[in-house]
């Protein structure tokens, strides 16, 4: 096998955020960062800055369909994950391509942006439940996104178990329902299908969020692309984030970016010193 067909590839599937700190910008940004070739599919174009969503224009599914067989037969990918899908035309078209190219999937079920502009039309929910969920390796909700999932209000670790089990039964193979909306600890709990385990992290005061749900699902993706078990990968991905989170550069007047090269800059600063 040559070098050029060892090298981890990822692919995302999703919207273009114009400030670059979430969709197929913060996608990217994060499998450079973890050491994957980068593919990128994009279903839409968003106008949008750390304080909200200006404007949105989807693109049409069979371009959406198109973007992902030209780069899949010809360079392949490892892994991929969806991030903005829009609407129910452009999740089916995303289905029929992961089912024909048999994708190793992380879903991010992105419904709003951090601003609370919606990104996802209440009518494709049914089609992200009964079409995209069956094929995902992984899938990401947090909770308003598990809950709009599931039927069901979450709150607690107990009602996070609950859900992680009720999507999983829609034919998710592994699911992670996050926990940075509530009010305790940000605890996300995974489940794989047969036992729970939860990941810990200390909250991290800032507004500077924007894009972790993108970012978080990206690493998952890249570490799969890697090699690692879904395990290994969700808990790697739960690191990486929660240490861009705490390195936010602070750019924007809203929710600003997160940090993806913070590795990077670490390297750089102790090499100064």
């Amino acid at each position: 096998m040559s070098e050029e067909q060892r090298h981890p590839r990822a692919l995302t599937i999703a919207g273009s955020d114009s400030s670059a700190g979430a969709g197929i910008q913060a996608d990217l940004k994060t499998f450079a960062a973890l050491e994957v070739y980068g593919l990128s599919a994009i279903t839409a174009i968003t106008a949008q800055n750390t304080l909200g969503v200006r404007a949105a224009f989807e693109l049409p599914p069979e371009l959406v369909e198109a973007q992902i067989d030209a780069v899949l037969e010809d360079i392949g990918a490892d892994a991929a994950k969806t991030g903005m899908l829009a609407t129910a035309p452009i999740i089916e078209a995303v289905a029929r391509s992961v089912a024909r190219w048999k994708l190793r999937l992380v879903v991010d079920p992105v419904m709003a942006a951090k601003s609370g502009d919606p990104l996802l039309r209440p009518e494709a929910v049914a089609a992200l439940r009964g079409v995209l969920l069956p094929l995902a390796e992984v899938v990401t909700p947090n909770l308003p996104e598990a809950e709009m999932l599931t039927g069901r209000h979450i709150e607690t670790l107990e009602e996070m178990r609950e859900a992680a089990r009720a999507i999983h039964d829609r034919g998710a193979r592994h699911v992670v329902v996050k926990g940075g909306h509530r009010l305790d600890a940000p605890i996300d709990v995974y489940f794989d299908g047969t036992g729970f385990s939860e990941l810990r992290a200390e909250r991290i005061e800032t507004r500077h969020t924007h894009g972790t749900g993108c970012t978080f699902s990206a690493a998952i993706a890249a570490f799969l692309a890697h090699g690692l078990s879904v395990a290994e990968a969700v808990a790697e991905a739960k690191r990486y984030v929660t240490e861009a989170i705490r390195h936010a550069p602070g750019l924007g007047h809203g929710h600003g970016p997160t940090e993806h090269f913070w590795q990077w800059r670490q390297s750089k600063e102790a090499q100064t010193r």
